[in-house]
């Protein structure tokens, strides 16, 4: 965005901001995108805030309950075959 032409905009008193169209269209930032706002030593940084919150891998392990006896690798990789081609021949 070096040299690119600067845009104004006003605070109104319920401190929204209007953010002009053409950068709005140039982000994609349609009606209710939802944005993180960091203040920076440059000014106020805005960037689309994540659809879903950062998971850890340890916060969803076992999630979802298994009663029976472990699946073996030989069983796991022909399940992912039959969904495979399950898929395929409905193409």
């Amino acid at each position: 965005m070096a040299g690119a032409k600067k845009l104004t905009t006003t605070v109104s008193t319920k401190g929204q901001v209007i953010l002009p169209s053409a950068i709005r269209q140039r982000r994609e930032w349609g009606a209710g995108t939802r944005l993180t706002v960091e203040d920076t030593p440059e000014g106020v940084l805005l960037k689309p805030a994540p659809a879903f919150a950062e998971t850890r891998p340890e916060d969803v392990f076992g999630v979802l309950a298994y009663k029976g006896k472990p699946k073996t690798l030989e069983e796991m990789d022909a399940g992912v075959l039959a969904e495979a081609r399950r898929r395929h021949a409905r193409d």
